[in-house]
C-alpha cells in the first residue's frame, strides 16, 4: 500500500528534524520546514533516501568534500545547497 504524500512529508519533516547530530538537525529540519510541501513524490522519495544516508555522509556532500551521491537529483541539490547559502551554514 502506498503511503499518502502528506504522511510521508510528515515522517520526512521528523527524520529532518531528529538526525543524531545538532548540525544536520538544523541543515535538514530547516531545509524540510521549507520545502517539503512543495516537492512532488518523486522528490520527496529522493528526499528519502537521503535522509537514509550517514549524518558524516549528508554533511561531507554538504560542504563539498564528498562528490554529490547518484540518484538524489540535480533539482533537490540546487533546493538544499541554495537552502545552506540563505541560512549562512556551511
Amino acid at each position: 500500500m502506498a503511503m499518502d504524500d502528506q504522511i510521508l512529508r510528515k515522517r520526512l519533516l521528523f527524520r529532518s528534524w531528529h538526525r543524531g547530530s545538532r548540525e544536520l538537525d538544523l541543515i535538514l529540519g530547516g531545509f524540510a520546514e521549507r520545502h517539503l510541501a512543495a516537492l512532488d513524490r518523486d522528490q520527496l522519495d529522493r528526499y528519502g533516501r537521503l535522509l537514509e544516508n550517514s549524518d558524516p555522509d549528508i554533511y561531507d556532500w554538504l560542504i563539498g568534500s564528498a562528490p554529490w551521491p547518484d540518484g538524489i537529483g540535480k533539482d533537490l541539490w540546487r533546493l538544499l545547497t541554495a537552502n545552506l547559502a540563505k541560512d549562512g551554514n556551511p
